[in-house]
Formats: C-alpha cells, structure tokens, sequence
C-alpha cells in the first residue's frame, strides 16, 4: 500500500478510527440486508451466494447490491468477517454494480458475452481521498457496458482482479487520489485505458483499444495494443507473447445445472483465451466438488472430502483450521469464491499441496492465526525432484496476510518446493496497519521462497516482510512484473541488519542459483521508526544481473536519514530524500 502522503500520526489516527477494537474490525453487523434478500440465496452454493437471472425484479436485485455494498464498505469494512458472491446467469441486466471488500462479482456464462451488465461495474472511492486500501475485490467473465461516460471506474489497489471481462468503452484505473497497483487479465477494452495517478499495473493476454498514463511501472504481456516500450522515459514494459499459462477456470452454469470450466494450456499466447471462442479443456461438474461452507466445514470434513477424490469448491467465508488442507491426488481443483478465507489455528499451514501433477488452486485469502505458523501454503515437499512441466501446478489470485485483520505471525507466508510451478497473481502481504501490527507483533520473515526449478510468476506482489520479501532458490525461474515495500517498521537501523549488510533486499536470488530472469521489477521503501540504511535493493549472483531487466526504486517518505544505496550488487544510484526514484534498464 502506497501511504506516502500519511504521517506515522495520521495512521494511528486512522487506524484508531477505523479499527477502534477487535470486535468492531472483524464483526460489523450493523447493515442488515434486506428480508427479501433470502430469496435470491438459495442455490446449493449457500447463504452468502447470490444468483440472479434476468427475469427477476431488477429493482430488489439493485436494491440488494446496495445493501451489500453499503455493509462492505463501511468504515469497519476492511476487515469485516462478511464475504460475499454475487452471481449472474446469461442475460442482459440494468444494474449499478458497485463492487467494494470481499465482494466478487461473475457472471456464469460459457462466454463473457453471456452476461451483460448496462450501466455499470465500478469500485470507487469509500475511505479518504484515495483507493490505496481498495483490496480484496474481483470481477470476472462478463461484458460491462458503463453507461456514465462511456467508462468503467475500476479504482483499487492490491488484490482486486479484473478477469475475463469485455469492456464496451474505456477503462479508468483510479477514482481519485493515488492509486497502487492492480492485475487485468484475459479481458477486451474496446476503448482507452487510462492509468492517471496509478502507480504499477501488470496487463496480461488482453485486446485494448489503447493505454494512455504512466507513473512507476507498467508491465504488458501478450497484449494487443500496448504502448510501446520506452524505458525508462515511460515505465512500459512490453512482452509480446506470454510464454505459458492456463486461464483462470470459471464457475459456469448451463441447462446441466452449475460446473467449473477448465481451459486449456497455452503457449506463447497474445490476447484473451476466449475472444476466438476456445473451448476449454474440460468442464467438471459440481458433483465432482464437495462445497464447503462456513459453519458447516472444517479441515477435518475438508480433507474427508479430498481423500475421497473429491475437488473443492470454497464458498464465501472465514474457517478456522486445526489441521492443513493437505491435497495429494493429482489434477485436483480448488475453486474459491467470496474471498473465502483460511485461517490456520494451531501453528500449522493452511494449504499443503503434494509434490504432484495439474493441481488447480484459484481465489483463496489466508490469513495467519495467532499461533505461529513456519509456513502458511506450500506447494511440494522439501527436496522435490519430479518435472512437472507437462501438467504443472497452477495458482491464481491467491492473498495471504500475516496480521490486520486480527493478530497472526509466520515465518515465510508462500513456499514453492515443487518445479515448474505458474503463480498468476499473488499478493502477499504483512499487515502494516489494522490489528496486531508491530514489528514484534506480526512477525514474517518472507512473503515468497521458492525452491523448485522452472517456476514462473506474472504479477508478484510482496510487502513488508521483516527480512527478504522474495527469496529464490530454485533455478531458471522468471518473473513478470514485482512490486514490493520494504517493511515500514524496523525499530532501529541495526536491528534490520544481517551478516554484516545493511538491511534486507526485496528481492533475493540466492548464490547458488545459475538461471533466472526478470522483467518490470519495482521496490519503495518507507522507513518510519529508524533511519535504515539499506545497501541493495536486489541481490543476485553477478553473472545474473542482466537477467533482470528494468528496475526502479524509489523513495516513498518516511525518516528523512534512511537511504537505499543502490539497485542490484551496489549498481544504480541510491534514493533518499535528496533523490527520490533511481532506475535502471
């Protein structure tokens, strides 16, 4: 979260107000929806599933969404327990959909021409004068045609995807003030998209009609119609085709009844998957699925379930787990919605995935529990060998938190030991405000370790980690666009440093390690409590530094002493108050 604007007293401040207790972050009940929204809730998907179809009366639907939102987005809304789906089966609807935290709106058609929304799909301003706490927020497979304008208002930061959408006018990343960062895949702009004051953005497999802005970092990759590349005068980086991905799969619903879409993998790939009419690889019933929700399931039932061969559905909610999620077949697909939420209870991991083929895990949020976890999801055992390269272990939208919305710690929040693993937007994060907050309190040694070979990650975000936010150990890994804080708290400048180094880096490939690329690799720094000195944003062996390829620094605010002293192995110019950004190619 970008809060260079903010002093240490307006956060507390702000904190204060918006978090007041515990019991007011994570209960706000005092929005209840309306009576007649029971109703609208009664597929075999659960109480927090909302399923429209076009024959209903538009006005209670529209009246519904309000409530929904005006429950989301209030000043508790953060951090709420509330979680939330809100889907739409193929028709066209007249709607104003304003889409705030844990909200996540899809449409259930085989294309996303099935659903139309007229009028508009937006996430505005609701705190302050910004949206760098606009988190924790998606939508997906549909066609929005914004009705004010000509252009849809998608103004967030961190964790709020756009997927597989067809927008028929402009696109408007920011509402007002600063924005932080976000992640559009799959999709068609028919207009322009126009970035303003957003800092970093990753676009990946798109059509747009034309991008017009800049600030810091702005990735493309399998793009038509991106700008061309101009680093550093403009911050684009511009990849021509992605070299291997599998599309998100989508929750879809037809005359059968609900099932889950799973595309197929392509290489070296330009555009959204869907805009020729690609089939997918497979659709899996629901009966394939055991659907889980909260109040009913736990890791006990969870894992019943798996070891029956069943795939998983996580429906909207927060569960509290004694024991890991532990997937061992392979192919098994886990398919969130909602925001649904992990919680490990008693030190363990959330999620432990075997060292085995085409495992599927998409639109999940952990958060870690007040007893120490080492790990919270961890993909392959220590030692891992086997290639995975012709069915790889894919991971989509995947949000861990390490304290804020109550008190959690863990050593390292993601750890890869399997190879030829593909991350497709990921946001790790220790809290650096809401509950639990302190350098002694949500400790996080690393948001990211990665062990296994042949690993590639499109849009790595990783924040305030307490020692390096990226650690890679694996060889020939690639990755498409980083954005990364330093963490904001180390009490003194000695207490940040290590083995006689100032400071962690962001972003560590560690000396052992022979191949590995970067492209679009963005670090800010915000030292509040300690003037730190930090002597290398990046460190990799010398024989990989121009393996990575356009990278900037920059000085966001803070204690006017602290100083980056250079970009990668004590090259690049440093930043401070003095000079705030540094670049290189």
């Amino acid at each position: 979260m970008r809060i260079r604007h903010f002093t240490p007293l307006m956060t507390a401040l702000i904190t204060a107000l918006t978090l007041n207790s515990f019991s007011q972050a994570i209960d706000p009940v005092s929005r209840p929806l309306p009576a007649f929204s029971e109703k609208y809730n009664k597929s075999i998907l659960g109480k927090n599933v909302f399923v429209f179809e076009p024959g209903m009366d538009m006005k209670e639907v529209q009246s519904l969404i309000d409530s929904i939102f005006a429950r989301q987005s209030a000043r508790r809304g953060e951090f709420t327990t509330n979680r939330y789906a809100l889907l739409f089966k193929p028709g066209k609807y007249d709607l104003d959909i304003k889409v705030d935290y844990y909200m996540e709106v899809l449409g259930l058609g085989a294309s996303p021409e099935d659903v139309v929304i007229n009028g508009a799909v937006r996430s505005n301003t609701t705190h302050g004068n910004s949206v760098l706490t606009n988190f924790w927020r998606s939508v997906g497979n549909m066609t929005i045609v914004p009705t004010v304008n000509s252009t849809m208002i998608w103004g967030v930061s961190q964790a709020a995807p756009l997927r597989r959408v067809h927008i028929k006018g402009n696109l408007q990343l920011y509402d007002k003030g600063y924005a932080s960062g976000g992640f559009l895949a799959d999709s068609k702009v028919d207009g322009t998209i126009n970035s303003g004051p957003q800092q970093q953005w990753i676009t990946r497999n798109s059509d747009m009609g034309k991008w017009v802005g800049s600030n810091w970092n702005m990735m493309f990759v399998g793009v038509n119609g991106a700008p061309s590349e101009e680093w550093p005068e403009k911050p684009f980086t511009k990849i021509k085709e992605t070299p291997v991905v599998r599309e998100k799969p989508w929750l879809q619903y037809n005359k059968k009844g609900f099932g889950i879409s799973i595309p197929a993998i392509q290489i070296n790939s330009i555009g959204p998957e869907w805009i020729n009419h690609a089939k997918p690889e497979k659709m899996l019933s629901l009966k394939q699925f055991y659907i889980v929700k909260q109040g009913v399931d736990d890791a006990s039932t969870i894992n019943s379930a798996l070891r029956k061969g069943k795939n998983l559905l996580i429906t909207p909610g927060r569960y509290f787990l004694k024991e890991s999620i532990k997937v061992t077949t392979p192919g098994t697909v886990i398919y969130g919605i909602g925001m649904a939420t992990l919680i490990p209870e008693n030190g363990n991991a959330a999620i432990e995935i075997s060292d085995v083929d085409g495992v599927i895990v998409s639109g999940l949020t952990l958060d870690a529990g007040k007893e120490h976890s080492e790990n919270l999801f961890v993909v392959g055992e220590q030692g891992s060998q086997k290639s995975h390269s012709g069915n790889p272990v894919f991971l989509y939208d995947i949000f861990i938190r390490v304290g804020g919305p109550a008190e959690g710690s863990a050593t390292s929040s993601l750890v890869i030991n399997s190879n030829d693993v593909i991350v497709d937007h990921t946001w790790l994060w220790r809290a650096d405000h809401g509950n639990g907050v302190g350098w002694d309190r949500n400790r996080g040694a690393n948001g990211l370790v990665v062990n296994g070979n042949n690993v590639t990650i499109y849009g790595l975000f990783n924040e305030h980690f307490q020692e390096y936010q990226t650690l890679w150990n694996g060889n020939n890994g690639r990755v498409y666009f980083y954005q990364s804080e330093m963490p904001y708290d180390p009490p003194t400048a000695d207490a940040w440093k290590h083995d006689g180094v100032n400071g962690y880096a962001s972003y560590k490939v560690a000396g052992k390690v022979t191949s590995h690329e970067a492209w679009g690799l963005g670090i800010y720094n915000v030292f509040y409590n300690a003037p730190c000195i930090v002597d290398n944003a990046i460190e990799t062996p010398a024989a990989l530094e121009n393996k990575l390829h356009h990278m900037i620094i920059f000085w966001l605010n803070g204690n006017k002493e602290s100083v980056v002293k250079s970009i990668i192995n004590g090259k690049g110019a440093a930043v401070s108050v003095s000079n705030r950004k540094s670049v290189m190619d």
